[in-house]
């Protein structure tokens, strides 16, 4: 159990420190959510606005996980676009995804507005090419999306690129101005204080240690208890010891670290000559960088993945280089923060959503692309548990592969996958 927060920017510019109590009673809900990161969370206040009562339970703090350090970027989507989805799964699926594609970054700006929530909510995304091939796969990527309903794109030159980012990098870029970015942890704790004001409750520092399955379902802590008509598995790559139990959410996912540092405050001069438009960016390599300009003039710069979830020693020294060849300008600006975090990848780099007998429902692996897949998750357990399951039925009917080898092999496998991916991104093949 973790009672604090890493020491990361967010955690140092955060809206609310205080911890919320744990559970010590035993307590009656039409639904009990198990972890308050962004799914939890997103499922939880969807069901709040409709009536039901919630009760969250959260191991250590409200957005301790990969919701509360992430790059903070609004990116639609899933890490597997919609073509992929066709090829494997058919047209009726992809078709059912897509129309659902976009819908998580609605759901953030509804609820950003709907409940006063103070994140930093800023609006445009670049997706940047690092090759010319990557440009063309852009090229693809904006006629498909707009097939799908996204008519906010728009293709830029290398020349044109450079009016929106302040480097030679890229030889491309495409334009998402649907797109954006927030203060991570600040969304969710105003996510968590708008469940509270609707009467849900909230218990801090409470890891599972049980849930006892039924018609009721009793989820147990260390010092209470919440018996249940619903529960709702949300710990993605923090599930910690209730993961033993519940094997079906561990055996088909792995456990990922990526790395964030945030410099010291920037001159507005310096901001606006690295992101004249304050828009954030991703590149399109496959181990990618994202970096986009915090509320208070900082560069948040992120990337790499560390497999299996291991901690890097010096993040700084890892993440520093890259930032460095984007924004060479930047050799004498100090690092004031930097910090890992975990987010649950599937083989198929796909969400995995279901039931565990009738009442138990989860949703986890979003494999990089959690934002708004977590707000669109916790949108469509909400509707299934009301009763309208269809959507959360085509996300639940996708194929949940094991990675080759099992839980043993599959990191190093991973990894040399990834070595591949990155070698044909430096090679520009």
């Amino acid at each position: 159990m973790q009672s604090q927060y890493p020491a990361s920017y967010y955690a140092a510019s955060a809206n609310r420190k205080d911890a919320r109590p744990s559970l010590t009673e035993s307590l009656q809900a039409d639904v009990c959510v198990v972890g308050a990161g962004f799914t939890g969370l997103s499922t939880a206040l969807h069901l709040a606005e409709r009536g039901f009562s919630v009760v969250v339970l959260e191991g250590s703090r409200i957005g301790f996980g990969a919701s509360g350090r992430n790059g903070g970027q609004i990116v639609h989507s899933y890490s597997r676009d919609m073509d992929f989805i066709e090829r494997h799964y058919g047209k009726r699926t992809a078709d059912a995804m897509g129309s659902m594609a976009f819908e998580g970054g609605k759901i953030i700006r509804r609820l950003v507005k709907d409940h006063d929530i103070q994140c930093d909510l800023k609006d445009g995304g670049i997706f940047a090419s690092c090759n010319n091939k990557q440009f063309r796969g852009l090229q693809h990527h904006k006629a498909l999306w707009e097939k799908y309903g996204n008519d906010q794109l728009e293709l830029l030159s290398a020349d044109e690129v450079k009016k929106y980012i302040g480097t030679e990098r890229y030889t491309g870029a495409l334009l998402d101005k649907s797109g954006g970015h927030i203060h991570p942890l600040n969304l969710t704790l105003g996510e968590a204080d708008a469940i509270e004001k609707l009467g849900g409750k909230i218990f801090e520092n409470s890891p599972v240690t049980f849930v006892q399955q039924g018609e009721k379902a009793v989820v147990k802590t260390a010092q209470g208890e919440v018996t249940a008509s619903y529960v709702v598995v949300a710990g993605n790559a923090y599930l910690n010891g209730i993961g033993d139990q519940l094997p079906e959410l561990t055996q088909k996912s792995m456990p990922c670290g990526t790395q964030v540092i945030t410099t010291e405050p920037l001159s507005e001069e310096l901001q606006r000559e690295l992101l004249p438009q304050d828009y954030c960016v991703e590149d399109s390599n496959y181990l990618l960088d994202y970096y986009r300009i915090s509320g208070d003039g900082r560069l948040i710069y992120g990337g790499g993945v560390t497999y299996g979830a291991r901690e890097p020693g010096k993040i700084e020294s890892l993440i520093r280089p890259k930032m460095l060849k984007t924004f060479p300008q930047l050799k004498d600006v100090k690092v004031d923060y930097a910090w890992t975090g975990n987010f649950l990848l599937t083989l198929m780099r796909l969400p995995q959503f279901g039931r565990i007998g009738s009442n138990i429902y989860y949703a986890q692996g979003y494999s990089g692309h959690g934002v708004t897949s977590t707000h669109l998750a916790g949108e469509l357990i909400a509707s299934a548990i009301q009763g309208q399951a269809e959507r959360f039925d085509v996300f639940a009917s996708l194929p949940q592969y094991p990675f080759p080898g099992g839980r043993l092999l599959r990191v190093p496998y991973t990894a040399m996958g990834a070595f591949y991916y990155d070698m044909r991104d430096k090679l520009g093949i």
